[in-house]
């Protein structure tokens, strides 16, 4: 009898996402080991700094869960961080930096999306070149140096806050409840779903299967461009080497969200508290003085896990 109550649960305990589970366990050990760093100002600083990675996982959760991937994040983030910390537009205001950004992230993903839905090109090679390509150039352009300052406009919008909260984590949370509602409440939401459980069956039920993933890919670019702007007003200065890492962690926090590959279980929450666990670890290993190669194998170990028990959710089920 317990053995056969047992299973009902276990099942739906393995239907939630790892990243609430890692996010609750490296709460309480922060809790034990140093609670003042629960302080509202302190960890909003931290999850501050994670919000571009945040705002890149609201793409990257879009394309893969309609099978797809996207790699050239990195790439979109460092060319407009040199666009707008470069000088080549002097003088130019708030409102052309962000139209400028807004483009040329939907100009990558638009091209991505063209590349994977219609031509039918691995996505993973033409995301990975892509990223590469941009990261050329920057290189060419910069010859290898940091560019310069970023306009002090960027920094004074970066560092306001609303009450308690930082400024850029409302706009996280905001555009992040935005996104779930769309997909939640729109026909393209529906579509996604189709095509992530099955792309052929969608397509004789009438889906649009390529629009869809070439639409996935573009917001996925805009989401890029997005988070470039909240990243080069993080650092306030150019650089050559900026977000180029963002793109792994950014699949990382979504499959350990609960979004693999044609399967979006953890939606958009799931994702949002990858990304949470992320900074969370960050503060953890700081505190306990890890440096950063121990924290390279602890993300690395998480990601791990959550893999085990994807395996195990789906021998169970």
């Amino acid at each position: 009898m317990a053995a056969a109550l047992a299973n009902p649960v276990l099942r739906r305990l393995l239907r939630v996402p790892p990243a609430y589970y890692v996010f609750a366990v490296l709460l309480v050990v922060l809790w034990i080991a140093r609670p003042n760093m629960l302080n509202l100002n302190i960890m909003g600083i931290f999850v501050r700094q994670i919000v571009p990675l945040g705002i890149l996982v609201l793409g990257q959760l879009l394309v893969m869960r309609v099978r797809s991937i996207d790699l050239s994040g990195g790439g979109v983030i460092l060319l407009i961080n040199y666009t707008i910390s470069s000088g080549v537009f002097p003088g130019a205001s708030m409102a052309f930096f962000v139209v400028l950004a807004l483009g040329i992230g939907l100009a990558v993903g638009l091209f991505n999306g063209l590349m994977v839905g219609v031509r039918r090109v691995s996505a993973v090679i033409v995301t990975l070149a892509v990223g590469i390509v941009l990261v050329g150039i920057v290189q060419y352009l910069s010859s290898g140096k940091p560019p310069g300052d970023v306009p002090g406009m960027f920094a004074d919008i970066y560092n306001t806050k609303l009450g308690p909260a930082p400024t850029p984590v409302i706009f996280w949370v905001a555009v992040s409840a935005a996104l779930s509602l769309f997909l939640s409440r729109t026909v393209f939401g529906r579509y996604v779903t189709s095509v992530g459980e099955n792309a052929q069956a969608a397509h004789f039920s009438g889906v649009p299967v390529a629009r869809t993933v070439v639409l996935a890919h573009t917001l996925a670019g805009l989401f890029a461009g997005i988070a470039a702007l909240v990243q080069t007003a993080s650092i306030a200065v150019g650089s050559v080497r900026v977000g180029l890492d963002l793109p792994i962690l950014a699949v990382a926090a979504t499959i350990l969200g609960g979004v693999v590959f044609g399967r979006g279980e953890g939606g958009v929450w799931g994702p949002f508290f990858g990304v949470l666990s992320f900074a969370l670890l960050f503060v953890v290993m700081t505190t306990f003085g890890v440096d950063e190669p121990g924290k390279l194998i602890a993300q690395g170990l998480i990601i791990l896990l959550a893999a085990i028990f994807y395996g195990i959710r789906q021998r169970s089920s």
